[in-house]
């Protein structure tokens, strides 16, 4: 199971409210992501028996934490002495947490990063040895894809802070927050192509959007580590920050993109992620239908 602890940078996860605005966004978010899985646009879930597998992999760790004040959440990813790679156990950890996210209604933002200075390394090479048949992996495959894309879709603010090293599947993970703060002596490398294998937790279509086919391309073939100024010139990072205290000026950066209201911080997010998925007319269709549900509520907004 994960772990899972309270207040700041903690709090206890809010009870779910019930006003009417606010069920409205969630309604159409949701209406909305249903769509993408009847179109095939978001992997359906796997069978329990392959998480099932997965949790016999055992290692490390993922811990959710709440803010109740700022309505933010943080993931960190527990696996010191591998540089938090990811156990067949945290993957299912991250999933089973993406889920409680899913359904956290008073949410605004979430922060992940990696303990002890590192983010994530990958894939747990024990783990990966162990699934080395092809159906297994493609398996795992789908269901990464599934995690990193609910997360992606998140009516969260969600923000990578990258320490240390993103590598691999690890670089693929931080590209499924919708922004990425590296330290100073940070770096992000898609690695896969020198262990003979490409990316499969859905980095390659994220960054594609993100930096460009080019870019990508080369960032993909090169395996080459991108440290933070030139992350921040290819527009892979978001901003840089000294090594001090990062985890807390992390956390400020996102509060400040977090000042709305929950019901205004969903709908945008939610407008954002159709804008990103779908054709201009289905995306301001969306935006009209979710603007509607938020308009007359900015009284009760200036009051939060």
């Amino acid at each position: 199971p994960t772990g899972k602890t309270s207040g700041h940078p903690t709090g206890n996860l809010p009870t779910c409210q019930t006003d009417v605005f606010r069920q409205s966004v969630n309604s159409v978010i949701i209406e909305k992501i249903h769509d993408f899985v009847r179109q095939g646009k978001i992997c359906k879930s796997i069978h329990t028996s392959f998480c099932d597998k997965l949790m016999t992999y055992t290692g490390g760790s993922v811990f959710l934490t709440i803010d109740g004040v700022s309505k933010i959440a943080t993931i960190m990813l527990n696996y010191p002495e591998k540089m938090n790679a990811l156990s067949g156990k945290m993957m299912v950890d991250l999933h089973d947490i993406v889920s409680e996210l899913e359904g956290w209604t008073e949410g605004k933002g979430v922060l992940m990063y990696g303990s002890n200075g590192s983010f994530c390394s990958g894939g747990d090479l024990e783990t990966v040895s162990k699934i080395q048949d092809p159906e297994l992996g493609g398996q795992m495959c789908k269901f990464m894809q599934e995690v990193t894309t609910r997360l992606h879709n998140l009516p969260l603010v969600s923000v990578a802070l990258v320490q240390g090293k993103a590598l691999g599947g690890g670089a693929e993970l931080t590209t499924a927050c919708d922004f990425r703060l590296m330290t100073e002596s940070a770096c992000i490398g898609f690695v896969q192509v020198k262990m003979g294998v490409s990316p499969g937790w859905g980095g390659t279509s994220r960054l594609v959007k993100l930096i460009g086919r080019k870019n990508a391309l080369d960032l993909l073939t090169s395996g080459r580590l991108v440290h933070a100024d030139e992350a921040k010139d290819l527009q892979l990072s978001d901003g840089t920050l000294p090594e001090s205290d990062a985890l807390l000026k992390a956390f400020d950066w996102l509060e400040q993109r977090t000042i709305g209201s929950v019901a205004a911080i969903h709908a945008v997010k939610s407008t954002v992620v159709v804008a990103e998925n779908s054709d201009i007319e289905e995306s301001l269709r969306h935006e009209q239908n979710v603007f509607k549900t938020v308009w007359g509520t900015q009284q009760e907004a200036l009051m939060q």
